[in-house]
């Protein structure tokens, strides 16, 4: 499996991504191993609610879409976030915007893992589990390195 990063109509660059990549790695191994490549797509607001709008007839800006393309192996799967957003949210949650991309990022790939967000249960099961995993990037002391 690859994991990879694409940057669509941004100039934002991840800094520290084979850090990510190797936390990305453990969430998939130890969640669920998820078959074919990975591709996070950073881009920004207008671009992810286009993207809402075409695929899920959704009219409103999110932070994170992800597609699963389990239906074809040659196909990857997508992680669509948007960097605007991560901001604006690592300011209402007051923490870094490096811990907040880190969790969108989990939060995409458990998505792509099974888990689901319709409902309150649901919800706090994936904030259960994005907690869980940036718990261990702090323990091990990855977050220095990203």
């Amino acid at each position: 499996m690859r994991i990879r990063v694409f940057y669509e109509e941004v100039k934002f660059r991840i800094k520290g991504w084979k850090e990510i990549k190797s936390l990305i790695g453990k969430v998939i191994s130890e969640e669920k191993n998820i078959s074919g490549d990975l591709n996070f797509i950073l881009t920004n607001d207008n671009h992810l609610l286009k993207i809402n709008k075409e695929f899920l007839k959704h009219n409103y800006y999110t932070d994170v879409i992800s597609f699963d393309n389990t239906g074809d192996s040659e196909l990857a799967h997508e992680i669509y976030i948007s960097i605007d957003k991560v901001k604006k949210n690592s300011i209402n949650y007051n923490v870094s915007y490096k811990e907040e991309l880190i969790r969108v990022m989990i939060h995409g790939v458990l998505h792509l893992c099974g888990y689901e967000d319709r409902s309150n249960d649901e919800k706090e099961k994936m904030r259960e589990r994005e907690d869980y995993w940036l718990n261990m990037m702090h323990e091990n002391g990855e977050e220095e390195k990203i």
